[in-house]
């Protein structure tokens, strides 16, 4: 139980390491971490020892090591994001019976990262490591949607940016977004393949920030408003699933 204790300090000096900055002095840690000072030089102490942390002597100060890079370089190695979401994908093509895929923000594009195709459904064109403008599909309007709105419009400062078939203008994405929040999911129809739509929910992390989207495609003549909603429901319900297992 004591290990585990100072486990739990240690993650804790980490993680407040790791919001900060710039590297903080021992005192600033302690008050952060609920520690006494001589035990906070003793852990750090130990962590300085195993490379997660710097002890930056002129500044009196301590922040991150090479260690901690390390971990972050091992969990990019492991694509934990495509181990833990393709199970649910395939459950969700399972269900509905239709093509689904997760696809990621990157930079103004859609990078698709999990494609399940559905026996007797239409062919796509997307596939996985193939982009796409984020504005033209579901899945990078159910990112977009969840991103802080300076974000979105650091992303599309003006009409420049924009994508031919996708939102004009800044101001009309910020329309588009605000509709996506109110509809609770994110629509396409016909912006990427004439008879096809999509639907599509963002994949949260803890703190609300989205890391990735679900989306469900389909004959824009098969499926009515209902049947539409009942998909975003199930695409919904995978992207919550994925962000508890994240």
């Amino acid at each position: 139980m004591a290990n585990a204790t100072a486990a739990g300090h240690a993650l804790r000096a980490l993680t407040h390491l790791a919001s900060r900055a710039a590297p903080v002095p021992a005192a600033h840690l302690a008050r952060a971490i609920g520690l006494p000072r001589s035990s906070t030089y003793h852990l750090l102490g130990v962590l300085i020892e195993h490379g997660y942390v710097v002890h930056y002597a002129e500044e009196r100060t301590y922040g991150l090591g090479a260690a901690v890079h390390e971990l972050g370089a091992g969990y990019q190695r492991q694509d934990p994001l495509q181990r833990l979401a393709r199970p649910l994908v395939e459950r969700l093509v399972d269900a509905t019976t239709h093509n689904a895929h997760l696809a990621v923000l990157s930079g103004r594009d859609v990078l698709y990262v999990i494609e399940e195709r559905a026996a007797g459904r239409p062919s796509l064109v997307t596939d996985v490591g193939i982009r796409l403008p984020a504005t033209l599909t579901a899945s990078g309007l159910a990112v977009l949607a969840a991103l802080p709105p300076k974000q979105v419009t650091a992303l599309y400062p003006s009409a420049a940016a924009m994508v031919a078939d996708g939102p004009p203008t800044p101001s009309a994405l910020r329309r588009e977004l605000v509709a996506v929040r109110a509809r609770g999911y994110a629509l396409e129809v016909g912006s990427v393949s004439a008879e096809l739509s999509s639907v599509a929910s963002a994949v949260l992390e803890r703190d609300g920030h989205p890391v990735a989207a679900v989306a469900i495609t389909f004959r824009s003549e098969e499926i009515d408003g209902e049947a539409q909603d009942e998909l975003a429901s199930a695409a919904r319900r995978t992207a919550e699933a994925m962000g508890s297992r994240l």
